[in-house]
């Protein structure tokens, strides 16, 4: 294996001082993460294609940076968890590559781990990509509790302790990690369900959220574009719910704008 390679459970981990490295990475290969594997410099990168979903938003970075010339891959989502760099490494297939990628041998069927060992023959790219807007807006509702719309889930804060936290994130723990779940006790919370994937991995946020007592539901991958909160707000639809969001009368098929309003309805 090659020594460039380095797993990162998030791409929202890599930073300058992994320039010139082989990344795979758990997360999934929207336009945000693509932009953050630029930013860091990598050399190439891997994520997963979270079952491509709306728009096919889950492999939307892996072409974008062909613009770049990084080469980049993603594994299928049925064939390795998202959010576990490890398990991708290990048991991944590919199912996208870019142009870059693909001039160095990587093809769909190949196993993560060989694709890795290719990428590591890639020319590290001279330019990033344009900055992509890192979509964090605050809509204030007349009730108890204020929408908060962020692309990923790393762009949580604290202050948003009691609010309602739509995010663009998977709805997979990040490395197993429970802790990296949700940064605040929001009143609620949603992911997209990348696909489900293999192990239900797409969605195992919730059941860790069940234990802070926060309610969590994602939405299907095929109702928004994974990476975009807007897209869940507008036109998601609610496809698993933990126990905590059921007593609040979440379902699955429900839409999750409406259902936000049930449950948090404005004042009259």
């Amino acid at each position: 294996m090659t020594d460039d390679l380095l797993l990162l459970p998030s791409i929202t981990d890599a930073d300058a001082d992994h320039r010139g490295r082989v990344v795979v990475s758990g997360s999934h290969g929207g336009l945000y993460p693509g932009y953050l594997a630029a930013k860091a410099g990598l050399r190439a990168v891997v994520l997963n294609d979270a079952g491509g979903g709306l728009g096919n938003a889950g492999v939307a970075g892996i072409h974008a940076l062909d613009q770049t010339g990084m080469a980049a891959a993603a594994v299928f989502h049925q064939s390795a968890r998202i959010g576990d760099a490890g398990d991708m490494l290990a048991r991944g297939v590919i199912s996208t590559m870019n142009a870059a990628a693909a001039d160095l041998g990587v093809t769909v069927g190949m196993t993560c781990a060989e694709a890795a060992e290719r990428l590591a023959q890639a020319i590290i790219p001279a330019t990033g990509l344009p900055p992509v807007d890192e979509g964090r807006r605050v809509i204030a509702r007349n009730c108890d509790a204020d929408v908060v719309l962020a692309d990923s889930a790393s762009l949580v804060r604290a202050e948003d302790v009691g609010r309602i936290v739509i995010t663009g994130s998977h709805g997979g723990l990040v490395g197993g990690d429970p802790a990296r779940a949700l940064k605040a006790v929001a009143s609620l919370a949603a992911f997209n369900d990348a696909g489900g994937g293999i192990d239900g991995a797409g969605v195992t946020r919730l059941p860790a959220l069940d234990a802070r007592a926060i309610p969590a539901v994602t939405v299907a991958h095929t109702s928004a574009r994974i990476g975009d909160a807007a897209s869940a707000w507008e036109t998601g639809v609610i496809s698993h719910v933990n126990a905590a969001a059921a007593a609040l009368g979440a379902r699955s098929g429900d839409r999750l704008r409406d259902w936000i309003g049930e449950a948090f309805p404005a004042r009259p």
